[in-house]
């Protein structure tokens, strides 16, 4: 069993910033790809950010392209997603999740563990 733990999200005008950070814990050995999505009222999930457990390789949903940024830190089990120039259209519940199986995946089936989110506010 492996559990996340996201925290960094809150409040915040529009062309602010905010840094996201998800915590792993239990069973996290071996490699694995982890992964930000986002969910908005009345919307469905949908992907953000993948980062590969090297780090080297990364993949961002079109609209947060040159944006936000995902990084990892493996020996500290961390993932991050640094939110810049935040538009109200960002505003939704932000989920980690981890892939034991693909090194960058992009539906919600290709990840096996989900934290239980933050909220990201992004005021006009």
């Amino acid at each position: 069993q492996v559990q996340l733990v996201e925290s960094g999200g809150g409040l915040v005008q529009a062309g602010g910033s905010l840094r996201l950070s998800c915590a792993a814990s239990g069973r996290t050995f071996g490699i694995y790809a982890m992964g930000w999505f986002r969910q908005a009222p009345g919307k469905e999930r949908e992907f953000v950010a993948a980062i590969s457990w090297s780090g080297y390789s990364t993949l961002y949903q079109d609209s947060v392209k040159g944006r936000f940024t995902i990084s990892r830190d493996n020996a500290k089990k961390m993932v991050y997603l640094q939110m810049n120039s935040l538009k109200p259209e960002d505003t939704a519940v932000y989920y980690c999740a981890v892939d034991f199986i693909r090194p960058l995946g992009v539906l919600e089936s290709d990840y096996d563990y989900w934290g239980q989110g933050t909220q990201v506010t992004v005021s006009s």
